[in-house]
């Protein structure tokens, strides 16, 4: 269940919001229970925010793999 909420598939809103909580809670280093007590909009703000950050960092770790494996085969 929580498997196929991760993977993108459809599944009920609990599970969904189990892992916001988590994902924000992790990534802000705070209490799951402080995500309960924020408006929803910052939540989903926050959230855009650290998605944003991961998408970044993920793009950069390419490059550099991609720099790195050219450098590799000019050797």
């Amino acid at each position: 269940m929580i498997e196929n909420a991760i993977k993108g598939r459809k599944s009920n809103p609990e599970t969904v919001f189990l892992i916001m909580t988590y994902t924000l809670a992790s990534a802000l280093s705070i209490s799951p229970l402080e995500i309960y007590k924020m408006p929803v909009s910052l939540v989903k703000d926050l959230l855009s925010v650290h998605m944003t950050f991961e998408t970044l960092k993920s793009e950069e770790m390419e490059k550099m793999q991609k720099e790195m494996e050219r450098k590799s085969r000019s050797r």
